[in-house]
């Protein structure tokens, strides 16, 4: 079955009690605060819905469409982490190594005396940054929006435009932020895991995702760049602006070939397809089609919460993200469903996912064999005032309720 509107055009694939679940989305585009999305619903072997509304580009007139290809942000972080547990696999690497063996560079780090303190009142780091540490964002590293003080200000000057070895070494120059796996910080953690990848296998990281994820999975609009075919298909990022109105001139375009930084932990351009098989292979624990590409074990690893009870009582980015909750190698993973579900929408045991800076946001759910997913463009504020003005505008609001009332009213169509 198939429909057109104004907003777009969606197919539902099921049961017509699945065609309002995009209702708050069509909402958020009415009311000029979203330019479009592509969501789909997957369970047990089927596409059930998949849903293009709206626009990838408002001003060109471009609707939204299943292939259009989306900047994923950090849903690129579990990609990285699947490549580095293949390597996991054939013994390359180990969990417990520390990151150095690889990346010198990170041997003698400091940590500041306080978090928000001057850079130069540091003390040595009492043991390696490990590759464990690297994929739960215990080793102290951060981003500029996930600490303040003179450390966020350093971390908001470093760029990613330029190659991986001179964007590391003005990295470890900034001290830790805290002891290696002491806390969770969210942090830069992947990208430098993703330069150790590529010098342990002595190519860019975009062929090493190339050729142990997306080869084998099938996954062919995935990469670092969308080549000059795949540019029209790519979405434009938006942003909001003081009068809440959509700005597109915030972002560059699309690449044509992959940057000198093939970032690891945000830095993939992927459809809603491409993305499912991904999702499908970890939910079926490491196959997909008849092709295994993660053992089951590495893939009950990503799956399995890693933090401590303390851990878990810090705040996420200014939020109590682990109620219901825990942490695998960076997936997300719901413990508590009745705890979840009030904070975070509904979940069984063991549902796993991770989202993106733009909006971009998936989940699978084991105990329902249920996939979302939900791929928006939309740059976001991220500093300490962004959750206060959005719990003060009702605008604000209505486009970060978007997505949560997608998923509950799917749950709810499904009777799960």
């Amino acid at each position: 079955m198939s429909d057109t509107n104004r907003h777009g055009r969606f197919s539902t694939l099921s049961p017509m009690k699945l065609d309002d679940n995009h209702a708050s989305i069509r909402e958020a585009i009415d009311a000029g605060l979203l330019a479009g999305a592509v969501t789909l619903v997957w369970r047990s072997g089927e596409v059930l819905q998949v849903n293009e509304l709206g626009h990838r580009d408002v001003d060109a007139g471009l609707p939204m469409e299943r292939d259009t290809i989306f900047r994923i942000a950090s849903m690129t972080k579990p990609v990285t982490i699947a490549a580095a547990m293949s390597l996991i696999e054939e013994g390359r690497v180990a969990l417990s190594d520390p990151v150095a063996t690889w990346l010198p560079e990170l041997s003698d780090m400091e940590v500041l005396l306080e978090p928000r303190g001057p850079l130069d009142k540091t003390t040595p780091a009492r043991r390696q940054i490990t590759i464990e540490d690297l994929m739960t964002h215990r080793s102290g590293l951060a981003y500029s929006f996930s600490v303040l003080g003179p450390l966020s200000k350093a971390y908001g000057r470093m760029s990613f435009r330029q190659d991986q070895d001179r964007w590391l070494s003005e990295l470890v120059t900034l001290p830790l932020v805290h002891q290696p796996g002491e806390r969770l910080t969210y942090s830069h953690a992947t990208d430098v895991l993703g330069i150790a990848l590529s010098r342990i296998e002595g190519k860019s990281l975009a062929d090493v995702l190339s050729e142990r994820i997306f080869g084998p999975l099938g996954m062919v609009d995935t990469g670092f760049s969308v080549g000059t075919a795949g540019r029209r298909r790519a979405a434009t990022m938006y942003q909001l602006d003081a009068d809440l109105k959509l700005r597109h001139d915030v972002m560059g375009p699309a690449h044509i070939v992959d940057p000198p930084f093939c970032a690891g932990g945000a830095g993939l351009w992927s459809t809603v397809d491409d993305y499912l098989r991904f999702a499908r292979m970890l939910l079926a624990g490491g196959t997909l089609d008849g092709v295994r590409v993660l053992s089951e074990e590495s893939v009950r690893q990503m799956r399995t919460d890693r933090l401590t009870d303390e851990q878990k009582r810090q705040p996420f980015l200014g939020s109590p993200f682990w109620v219901g909750r825990g942490f695998g190698l960076n997936l997300s993973v719901v413990t508590d469903p009745s705890k979840s579900r009030q904070l975070f929408g509904p979940g069984g045991l063991g549902t796993f996912g991770w989202p993106g800076a733009y909006g971009t946001w998936w989940q699978a759910d084991p105990s329902a064999d249920l996939i979302l997913i939900y791929l928006i463009q939309n740059l976001p504020e991220l500093n300490a005032d962004a959750a206060a003005a959005i719990a003060g505008n009702t605008s604000l609001a209505k486009l970060q309720s978007a997505q949560p009332k997608f998923v509950r009213r799917t749950y709810q169509a499904l009777d799960v």
